[in-house]
């Protein structure tokens, strides 16, 4: 187990490659993205402290032709790959929790898609921004208009356009390359149904309303900060899974990881 600080743009996955490593963001925020032969660019999905990146190697296939790179820059915690696929093929209690992740993983695949096809860009922007926004302890991250404009597939001034609407109506400020969320509970009324019904399938399989209770979306500034760890690593490597006495083979499956226990 490893601590790492990932800097903005640090590629996690390229596209067919096997992945030697899963990561589990802390702080950074990462992107699943599709390339098109053009060099045309569209955001998949993203993965904050709620989630893995590295899900192939949980379903035994390695690899995946999207590229997976940080987003917003921060810590995250990482294991080898081979350690991964050992542990979620032994059973217990980690293998259903990272069931849940990936049926998590594909619904906001599912929603995204539908949304990129069927709503305006300004609801499609107040959910992009809102999925950033869950992912990060404060209110404010850096972004581009031209990174929005490439993840949302659409040209820079239909960015700048959807954007001028949700600062025009004081919900969010921008300047410089960074974004600050100012008013949350008017850019949800602002976002179209689908950033309602991502969180709401994430709060059902792996939020705090969860059987796992791993990790989930709190109100407040820090809105994962309280999630409760399921696993905890012992100095020796073996994973305790918490109240348990029996070793597990892995790590916990909060979207974070805890520092490894003395003993």
């Amino acid at each position: 187990m490893q601590v790492v600080q990932l800097q903005r743009r640090k590629v996690l996955h390229e596209p067919g490659n096997p992945m030697s490593r899963v990561y589990s963001p802390r702080t950074a925020v990462a992107l699943m993205v599709t390339t098109m032969e053009d060099g045309s660019t569209v955001e998949v999905v993203t993965v904050g402290n709620e989630g893995l990146v590295g899900f192939p190697v949980f379903l035994g296939t390695d690899s995946m032709p999207m590229e997976v790179f940080t987003q917003i820059d921060g810590e995250a915690v990482t294991l080898p790959a081979p350690v991964v696929k050992e542990a979620s093929s032994n059973g217990g209690a980690l293998r259903p929790l990272l069931a849940r992740d990936t049926q998590a993983l594909l619904s906001q695949i599912a929603q995204a898609g539908a949304c990129n096809r069927l709503h305006p860009i300004d609801q499609r922007c107040a959910r992009w921004l809102l999925m950033s926004h869950d992912r990060v302890p404060g209110d404010d991250f850096s972004l581009t208009q031209e990174f929005l404009s490439q993840m949302l597939g659409v040209r820079r001034a239909t960015v700048t356009t959807a954007a001028s609407i949700l600062q025009r109506a004081g919900y969010i400020r921008y300047r410089r390359g960074r974004i600050q969320i100012a008013d949350r509970e008017g850019l949800e009324a602002a976002s179209c149904e689908c950033y309602r019904t991502i969180r709401s399938e994430y709060e059902r399989l792996i939020g705090s309303k969860g059987e796992g209770g791993s990790c989930g979306f709190d109100s407040g500034t820090s809105r994962n900060s309280d999630a409760v760890p399921v696993f905890t690593v012992s100095s020796r490597g073996k994973i305790i899974r918490s109240g348990a006495k029996d070793p597990l083979p892995l790590f916990h499956v909060r979207g974070s990881f805890v520092a490894p226990l003395q003993g």
